[in-house]
């Protein structure tokens, strides 16, 4: 099964944390055992695992992130000026795949799934596919 959500952002950086989100896809799947697949189809943002019980955490991943890959550079020449939300995005990846067994996504106890932005306020798709097996 496929489903396609979208998320408004509101900064230019953030995460959005969707583990709710696809535990509720893999609920309505049905499916037991297999794999989930979540996918973001966008060159400035991502798909991360991270802890999601202290929200400190994600704002000291965002803080640290821009200061390795800082928004102006003198030596960033994409004449669009979001280079660094391209680098950002490569780090976190475009997909993660998840594994399911007895109709639970295995976590660990502090993990999250977060769709991440960094060239926002914009509004994001992402996709999660549910595969049996």
């Amino acid at each position: 099964m496929l489903f396609k959500h979208q998320y408004q952002f509101s900064k230019r950086m953030q995460m959005h944390d969707i583990t709710q989100q696809i535990q509720e896809d893999l609920k309505k799947s049905q499916i037991q055992d297999g794999i989930i697949v979540v996918y973001t189809p966008h060159t400035t943002a991502g798909i991360t695992i991270n802890e999601n019980a202290d929200p400190d955490v994600v704002r000291d991943m965002l803080n640290g992130f821009e200061r390795a890959f800082p928004t102006n550079h003198p030596d960033y020449h994409h004449f669009e000026g979001n280079s660094h939300a391209h680098m950002k995005s490569t780090i976190f990846n475009a997909s993660q795949t998840f594994i399911v067994s007895e109709g639970k996504i295995i976590l660990g106890t502090w993990q999250g799934i977060y769709l991440c932005e960094f060239d926002g306020p914009r509004n994001r798709t992402y996709y999660v596919k549910v595969l049996e097996g």
